[in-house]
């Protein structure tokens, strides 16, 4: 095996520029794949990340129960209670829910919420607004309004209230001033304008309002429990299996974000398909190029395979000699291949530094060691059929030549 190894050594060392051009060929395919991995990851993480990062990835919103009914023994209704229009669906004993949850793995945070709807009111102007309710202290929990804040701060207390960028000019309002909270069960506040953001999101910047969660209770006149609460996750893919764990724990009916989200997981699923068949031309090509080269070196090398025919080297050793050449063409160019794809995904930014109008590059999904060992294997298949024809050369024709 050495002796075949090093017989294969000399074949490669023996052409060096075909050789450097051969493993050039091999780093280029191997740098194409790994920057298609880098790139279809790195699109799917910046497209959920503007998606669903600032969404709850699982959400349990309080319902309304059934109204009760009455009924004989016969089966005819006698009697059914009616819902008031302006009652609110409550979850209770969140003190309880919270932490528990919070021992679920894999939760990064968790936001109890108080939602509804509402009109927003300086003079004369009236906007109608969504208002939410957060705890202090869990302002960015879900969505992260302090990386959003553009003036003032994201900080809620009694009397504060944040709100988006393009109704802040829709009605002319900045940092500090006074304006008035009316919410759907017709409860007005005075609040102070304490922070804007600016999320990049129309509906969210135009509509969307946040209080303290004390002064939604008065808004909305539910002394205990939220009406919902948000869950975080640190990984998003999660969420399904972290539903369902909830759902074990508490009875709540926890709902995952991927419900709902069929279109979207659709366009990712289309999306990494599309950069599967990428990579597998990429692979194709190596090993075209690996197979013509190695079946090339076999013509050439007729004559010395004969003699080692003649020697006493069997069929299985010349197997061996072109199949090792072959091995060795895919490391080097592998190795080569993913040393410059990782050097050239260094100068983009990280995944949690996207930037808009740039490339979303993500290098931690470069693929390398796949990258390494698939051109291995592809080069060892590549050079399997130029190996039995090396094989099969007849030593008295090879040395006649």
């Amino acid at each position: 095996m050495l002796y075949g190894l090093k017989i294969a050594m000399r074949y490669l060392t023996a052409s060096k520029a075909q050789t450097a051009l051969l493993v050039s060929g091999v780093a280029v395919g191997v740098f194409i794949f790994i920057f298609m991995s880098a790139l279809i990851g790195g699109l799917a993480e910046f497209i959920l990340s503007r998606t669903v990062g600032d969404i709850s990835h699982v959400t349990i919103e309080a319902e309304i129960a059934d109204p009760a009914i009455l009924i004989d023994a016969d089966g005819f209704l006698l009697a059914a209670i009616e819902q008031g229009r302006q009652r609110t669906a409550t979850l209770r004993d969140t003190e309880t829910w919270v932490p528990l949850i919070e021992t679920v793995p894999g939760i990064r945070a968790v936001s109890p919420q108080i939602a509804g709807a509402g009109f927003l009111t300086r003079g004369a102007q009236v906007a109608q607004v969504s208002v939410t309710g957060l705890e202090i202290g869990r302002e960015s929990a879900i969505l992260n309004l302090e990386g959003y804040i553009i003036a003032g701060s994201a900080r809620l207390g009694s009397g504060v209230v944040v709100l988006g960028r393009r109704l802040a000019e829709d009605l002319d309002l900045s940092v500090g001033q006074v304006l008035r909270l009316q919410s759907s069960n017709g409860v007005t506040a005075v609040l102070t304008l304490g922070g804007i953001f600016q999320t990049g999101t129309g509906m969210l910047d135009r509509s969307s309002v946040f209080v303290s969660l004390p002064t939604a209770r008065t808004l909305f006149a539910l002394p205990q429990g939220v009406t919902r609460i948000e869950i975080k996750l640190d990984d998003l893919n999660a969420a399904d299996d972290t539903a369902l764990r909830i759902r074990a724990l508490t009875g709540l009916d926890a709902v995952p974000w991927t419900d709902g989200a069929e279109q979207l997981m659709e366009a990712l699923n289309a999306q990494a398909q599309t950069g599967y068949f990428l990579k597998t031309f990429a692979l194709i090509t190596i090993v075209i190029g690996v197979a013509s080269a190695l079946l090339l070196s076999t013509y050439r090398r007729r004559p010395e395979i004969g003699i080692m025919r003649a020697m006493g080297a069997g069929r299985g050793f010349v197997v061996f000699v072109f199949v090792t050449q072959g091995a060795l063409v895919g490391l080097l160019g592998g190795v080569t291949g993913a040393t410059l794809g990782y050097l050239a995904l260094l100068p983009f930014p990280r995944r949690d530094e996207f930037v808009s109008g740039t490339l979303p590059m993500d290098i931690t999904q470069g693929s390398y060691g796949l990258a390494i060992i698939l051109t291995v294997i592809g080069a060892i298949l590549a050079s399997i059929l130029p190996a039995r024809a090396a094989a099969r050369v007849d030593p008295v024709q090879a040395i006649g030549q």
